[in-house]
């Protein structure tokens, strides 16, 4: 099926000025947030000119190959001493959501990322920063943190030139510098007073986020743990695609209103990356059969941090070299067609019409059958047609497009996650 990607794009913009989409102006209510995506008319972060469909999905594709070596370099090699403690993930803002920040409230589109655990935000005279800054001045609440504060031991690679705790990360090709902070922040209309944020000072590099990043990991400064009165540490999102006119999805917070039919699968702990949700992938189906994968390519060693991630900020799901060939020959065999080409990073494109067989995820305790719309990218000018997966070289990532118009439950009290179709977009 063809989709009219980029002209949909431009009518709902002209719309949006005509004042003809009221979805933009639809307020948080409750602990339920709207998801937007980053190129959603709705979204200021939107590009300024039109992309054509391959430059689109090249652009993504090379961030999401940043990311990807992010999250692998986190796994230590055989022939390597496992990693220290981690690091923030920072990437581009896959999903944004708004959070009010600050005495009287500015806006921030942050982008959520659940293998992040700190929150930041561009700060007022931020250098390098590309988007709306914080403006800490004007919040009647705001306060930089000391040295002392037990907050600052919880950052990576802390520093006390003064008396404010300061940071300097490094990830992919990009850098962040600020001081940590905090202020009443608000999502929905739930206030969390005292929420500690990076306030960034300076940034350098293409991969950073315009209005910073909410971490929904594990750790000691997520969302999950600075709110654990008031949401008990439980989320879920559903993630509307791409292709949908109105980009919408939601972040619901708390366990009130959470599905109660669904499948979950058991959440894993690595000691070594904490803040990640590790799953345990037993198997993948293409089609009714199941594919013969090496054991060691999705096994869980959590003295290395292999194994598989449920991610939020990647784009297109990577699986480590064994696996990724093993489910793409089975896919290549059941599509029938013998002009395969490559589109960037993706090897299994075709310019002909294919009948695509679905892929399942087998998890402990629960399946995730993913149809075509989850699986396939498809060009409207080149009429081509891409699996929307890649190799990885040390670790697997089940991605934002294998999770669109999908209820993704994060229950980290009885230590699972749960996945079930749901239609949002």
């Amino acid at each position: 099926m063809k989709t009219h990607f980029f002209p949909l794009v431009f009518l709902l913009i002209f719309s949006l000025a005509q004042g003809l989409n009221p979805k933009c102006d639809i307020q948080d209510h409750g602990s339920n947030l709207q998801v937007f995506h980053v190129y959603s008319p709705c979204s200021p972060l939107k590009p300024s000119k039109p992309l054509s469909w391959e430059e689109d999905v090249l652009q993504t594709l090379a961030k999401d190959q940043a990311r990807v070596q992010f999250l692998s370099s986190l796994v230590a090699k055989k022939s390597v001493v496992p990693i220290a403690s981690g690091r923030q993930i920072v990437q581009s803002p896959t999903y944004i959501v708004k959070a009010n920040i600050g005495t009287p409230p500015q806006t921030m589109l942050m982008a959520m990322d659940t293998s992040s655990d700190a929150a930041w935000v561009p700060c007022t005279g931020c250098i390098g920063c590309s988007s709306t800054a914080f403006d800490f001045a004007k919040s009647t609440t705001f306060k930089t943190l000391g040295c002392q504060a037990a907050q600052c031991k919880q950052m990576p690679n802390p520093t006390c030139g003064g008396s404010a705790c300061t940071f300097n990360m490094t990830y992919g090709g990009s850098t962040i510098a600020g001081n940590l902070s905090q202020d009443t922040t608000t999502l929905a209309t739930d206030p969390i007073p005292n929420y500690t944020f990076g306030c960034l000072q300076k940034t350098a590099g293409s991969s950073v986020p315009p209005q910073g990043v909410l971490g929904l990991g594990r750790g000691p400064l997520s969302l999950l743990s600075q709110s654990q009165n008031l949401y008990q540490s439980t989320f879920s999102y559903c993630l509307p695609s791409i292709r949908s006119p109105n980009f919408s999805g939601s972040l619901r917070l708390g366990p009130s209103g959470q599905p109660v039919r669904i499948k979950y699968t058991p959440l894993l702990k690595n000691p070594r990356r904490p803040s990640l949700y590790y799953v345990n992938l037993i198997g993948i189906r293409v089609g009714r059969r199941i594919v013969d994968i090496p054991p060691s390519a999705i096994a869980f060693n959590p003295s290395t941090g292999a194994g598989t991630i449920i991610d939020s900020g990647t784009v297109f799901t990577r699986l480590v070299e064994p696996a990724y060939v093993a489910v793409r020959d089975a896919f290549r065999r059941r599509v029938r067609v013998a002009n395969v080409t490559s589109l960037g990073g993706f090897d299994t494109c075709y310019s002909v019409p294919i009948n695509a067989p679905t892929i399942t995820f087998m998890f402990s305790g629960m399946n995730v059958t993913l149809p075509q719309e989850n699986l396939l990218l498809h060009s409207t000018a080149g009429s081509i047609t891409c699996l929307a997966m890649a190799p990885a070289p040390a670790l697997n990532v089940i991605a934002n497009m294998q999770q669109q118009n999908h209820r993704v439950v994060f229950d980290v009290p009885n230590s699972r996650v749960g996945v079930a179709r749901e239609r949002c977009s």
